[in-house]
Parts: C-alpha cells; sequence; structure tokens
C-alpha cells in the first residue's frame, strides 16, 4: 500500500512550472527522502500533498484520500513541521502542548514526557524566547506525540546547528523504532537525512528523476576509473555514464546501472587490457552527481 500517491500532479505559477507531471510514490512503513537542490520544487510538492495549495493538474492520495478532500479525520494521522511554520509564540512549551492535545485522541502522554526530556524543552519558557533549533523541537514533539501514520518534515534541518540536528535525527531514529510510521522528509541536505532513510525521491526543476530504495539507488551507482586499455581515439561515454572524462590513458566515469560482474565484463571488452578501480558512492556522491550532471546538461546518459 502506498501512502502517498500522485498522479501528473502538476503546478503552475503562470508561465512558471514549479511542479510537472509528477508520479510519486511513497510506500507504507518506508522513510523516504525527497531531495533537490533550491527551487527544486519540494516545498510546493509538499503543499500540494498537504493541500495548502490546490494543483493546477493532476491529483493526489495521501492516506487513500483525494488531497482535495482530506479532512479532520486525516489530519489527524498526519503530522507536519516545516521550516516557516507558524508557532504561537506567546504560549509556554507546556501551554502549547496543553493546546494541542486534545485535537488527537492518540496523543501518548508517555511518549510527550520522553521527547520533553530527550529534546531538553523547558516547559515553563515562552516559545518566543526560545531558540530556532529549540522551536523545531517544540514542532517535532507536538507532531510526534500522538504517533501520526505520516510524518512531513519540510526542510526541519535548515539554520540549525550541528548538536541541534544530531538531536533531531536522534529523536526521529528513536521514536521510529516504536510504532508503524510513514515518513517524507524533504531536503537539500543528504548528511542529515542519509541514517534515515530507506528510499529516495529526487526532483529537479519540477520532475521526478528517480524514486526508488537507497540500497537499491546505492548499489547501481559506482565511480570508475579505467586506466589505459584504449588510445583515445574511440572512448565514449556509454549509456547511464555520467561525468564521463578521458585524459591520456585514464578514464573516470560514474556508472548509473551497475550490475556487478556483467558490467565489468562488459567493461573488459570496451577497454582490452585495461585496469579497473571501481568504488562504491555515499548517498551524497550520488545527490551531488545528479545534481551536477542536471544542472550542467552534460551528456552520459539517464539516471
Amino acid at each position: 500500500m502506498n501512502v502517498i500517491q500522485t498522479h501528473d500532479l502538476t503546478r503552475r505559477y503562470g508561465a512558471t512550472e514549479a511542479v510537472h507531471a509528477l508520479n510519486l510514490a511513497v510506500p507504507a512503513g518506508s522513510v523516504c527522502a525527497l531531495l533537490g537542490p533550491n527551487g527544486a520544487g519540494k516545498t510546493t510538492t509538499l503543499k500540494l500533498l498537504m493541500n495548502l495549495l490546490r494543483p493546477t493538474a493532476g491529483r493526489a492520495e495521501v492516506l487513500g484520500v483525494d488531497t482535495a478532500k482530506l479532512g479532520e479525520r486525516e489530519f489527524a494521522q498526519i503530522g507536519y513541521v516545516s521550516e516557516n511554520q507558524q508557532l504561537p509564540l506567546w504560549m509556554t512549551v507546556q501551554q502549547f502542548l496543553d493546546y494541542c492535545r486534545p485535537f488527537y485522541a492518540t496523543w501518548d502522554r508517555a511518549l510527550e514526557q520522553q521527547l520533553l526530556a530527550q529534546f531538553q524543552l523547558p516547559v515553563d519558557r515562552r516559545l518566543q524566547q526560545l531558540s530556532r533549533g529549540m522551536l523545531m523541537k517544540a514542532a517535532l514533539l507536538a507532531s510526534l506525540a500522538y504517533r501520526p501514520r505520516l510524518l512531513v518534515l519540510d526542510e526541519p534541518f535548515s539554520g540549525l546547528d550541528p548538536l541541534v540536528r544530531e538531536e533531531f535525527v536522534h529523536g526521529l531514529l528513536e521514536v521510529s523504532t516504536q510504532g508503524d510510521w510513514t515518513v517524507l522528509v524533504s531536503s537539500h541536505d543528504i548528511d542529515d537525512v542519509e541514517r534515515l532513510v530507506d528510499r529516495i525521491a529526487f526532483i529537479d526543476a519540477g520532475r521526478l528523476r528517480l524514486n526508488e530504495p537507497t540500497e537499491a539507488l546505492q548499489g547501481r551507482f559506482r565511480r570508475v576509473e579505467v586506466t589505459g586499455g584504449s588510445d583515445g581515439t574511440d572512448a565514449r561515454a556509454a549509456a547511464g555514464e555520467l561525468e564521463w572524462a578521458r585524459s591520456g590513458q585514464l578514464t573516470r566515469f560514474v556508472a548509473t546501472a551497475y550490475a556487478g560482474e556483467a558490467s565489468e565484463r562488459d567493461w573488459r571488452t570496451r577497454f582490452p587490457g585495461a585496469t579497473f578501480n571501481i568504488q562504491p558512492m555515499s548517498l551524497r556522491e550520488v545527490f551531488v552527481t545528479l545534481a551536477r550532471t542536471r544542472a550542467t546538461g552534460a551528456p552520459g546518459g539517464a539516471a
């Protein structure tokens, strides 16, 4: 079952298409990162999913309900934390939690107390007196305490110092083991989400470029160095090879469809007598390669 499913979801602002024919699926129980450079359409996508914006074309379903028909029952099962979220700053932390609690029949007081201690939130201090990091933790606590089926995070790490980011991630990791959650986190900071997610969706210029499990994505990407094996006259990129470059007897490229021994046999045929250095890539390296390739329009095959 998919907790989120979009069908050619599109949003235009005049002549600008912020989201283009997006077909995104987020399976139940997954932790999915919606990655992309600034201005890629991530926030617009989340606002469409939360019915904060109406699509220009296409449609989306969240928790099996068309987003245009999301109501009290569905929102009681959705947690939403945004970098631009407006909170009642005149309230203390305790007043804020006391205010939120009656809206959710599933509110877990024990989890509330656990997160208060873990995040070291001062219950008697007004929200307007808190640092940005503390405000984000208060918003996260209020979205986790009722154990939502879906948690949506829009750039939650933006502007936070490294220690607060670590505490934020640790809190999510700990809570994610305590129930059946589906998480969609939008970010351009891969280091912060790498430990959290098991699925990656990459969006660029409003278009979905890939959507697959993290393990499969990292399994098919390899950084390859080839020494020798060609005089360079017929050396060229094959389909699915990005950042392809050759200098003398050294060829470098990123393979996006690595298939183990089958790929290596093909490379040995293309570069007879060459030596190979084949290295796996981190999620950050994969993300930077995709973003850089799309930004420059460099050739080398589709990812």
